[in-house]
């Protein structure tokens, strides 16, 4: 039996999305465990190319259960829209796709409100994808929350929704000069996402208990990456929940002590959607290369071009120390198949002293990388799955990333398919 997180060990954008539908192969259960529509795992397959936003990146495996976790917010409108549009290009049949009457629903009002707070913030703007995320998840912290359970009551709704919807309007109108949300038009449409979503909805803890009793392999899907945790990232850079093991075992429902093993998604350079400091950032020629390789630098969910650098040991290593990262899957080396020289980031130079796990976002953004050189291969990666067919300077490279990291490189992904993933350590799996 194997309980296994899959974390983004960067800044988000790693390849967790492949990474987890290769693995989903063999896994009875899948659990997006945190985030919502704000992020999207692109998944190149036998079906095509699909941006998953809300759907678990398993659910291209029939038999395979996909959760959305109690730890995630959902857009309900967008969820439709997404299972509509998935299942009408492949078929895919959603029978076995469940969502966790805990999980918290991302209202419109989340969603006008975002794009308000952010507009008001002029030059001090956080990047954030306007999904509504934050307010979400503020809600949900502040008990003035709607949940997926509440849209299958019509009589708690209808009790509820003006109750929390009357400041969220005042805050609209006086605040922002927005037009006021119709309470009975809301009402109706929640009902109406509760309709269409009620045959998925569940109580997730007894399904998951369940599946640990009998032993059977668990994949926890996280969104984003270390960087963008709520607590140890580059606040207030970041996201509002905790892309970590600790938060997978409380978005999803698993005990610590269950959580056999943890593996971190790391691109083999670096990328960075959204605001803050990127120490490793190349803003001329160099950094549109690494954009515009393979598939392209630009977020799945909002097409925002991605800030490319050199692979930055610092995020990795936090990771490792934060969620106890046992291997990396190293995604999109192909990517860096026509570089002559690589460099990757060893650790920081900060006001004179060296630092080699992530500090607070003011001293990251006097941050100076310690660089270490290391030579290209010039020759195609793409598509290998055997790691010893891998050009010697290609295993070299990866040598160097477990030695600066200080974590074992146990997958290397050489492409977007789901196939196109060299294993270092079959033991790493599943089955393991």
């Amino acid at each position: 039996m194997s309980t296994l997180a899959v974390i983004g060990a960067q800044w988000g954008d790693e390849g967790k999305g492949k990474i987890v539908d290769h693995l989903a192969e063999r896994a009875d259960l899948v659990i997006r465990f945190q985030g919502g529509n704000n992020a999207g795992h692109t998944i190149v397959n036998d079906y095509g190319t699909y941006a998953l936003h809300l759907l678990p990146a398993g659910v291209f495996h029939a038999g395979t259960v996909n959760l959305l976790g109690p730890g995630t917010v959902v857009n309900p409108q967008a969820l439709i829209d997404e299972m509509r549009e998935v299942g009408e290009a492949t078929g895919v049949s959603f029978d076995t796709f469940k969502i966790a009457e805990r999980a918290h629903v991302v209202m419109p009002y989340h969603i006008a409100l975002d794009a308000a707070e952010e507009q008001q913030r002029g030059e001090l703007v956080q990047g954030t994808t306007l999904r509504g995320i934050g307010p979400c998840y503020a809600d949900k912290a502040a008990r003035s929350g709607v949940r997926i359970g509440d849209l299958l009551d019509a009589d708690y709704l209808t009790t509820w929704l003006p109750s929390i919807l009357e400041p969220k309007n005042r805050l609209l109108s006086e605040a922002y000069g927005l037009e006021p949300l119709d309470p009975s038009a809301l009402i109706d449409e929640a009902l109406a996402w509760g309709e269409a979503l009620r045959p998925h909805v569940v109580d997730s803890l007894p399904l998951i208990s369940e599946a640990l009793r009998e032993k059977r392999n668990i994949v926890l899907e996280g969104q984003l990456g270390v960087m963008r945790d709520l607590d140890w990232g580059h606040y207030p850079y970041v996201t509002s929940s905790s892309p970590s093991a600790a938060g997978a075992c409380i978005g999803a429902g698993i005990p610590p002590k269950a959580l056999d093993k943890v593996l971190g998604i790391a691109k083999a350079f670096t990328s960075s959607v959204g605001e803050g400091p990127f120490p490793t950032e190349l803003t001329g020629s160099t950094g549109d290369r690494l954009r515009n390789v393979g598939a392209g630098e630009y977020g799945a969910s909002t097409g925002r071009p991605r800030r490319c650098g050199w692979f930055d040991a610092v995020p990795v290593r936090t990771a490792g120390a934060l969620s106890g990262v046992d291997a990396l899957a190293l995604t999109k080396i192909d990517a860096l198949d026509g570089f002559e020289q690589l460099r990757v980031c060893e650790g920081y130079m900060v006001d004179g002293r060296r630092v080699d796990l992530a500090p607070d976002t003011h001293a990251l953004g006097r941050a100076r990388p310690i660089y270490r050189d290391v030579p290209g291969w010039m020759s195609s990666t793409e598509g290998v799955s055997d790691y010893d067919a891998l050009p010697p300077n290609a295993q070299r490279y990866v040598r160097t990333i477990e030695e600066v990291t200080g974590i074992p490189v146990a997958l290397v992904g050489t492409g977007q398919h789901r196939t196109a993933v060299a294993t270092r350590d079959p033991a790493f799996s599943l089955a393991g």
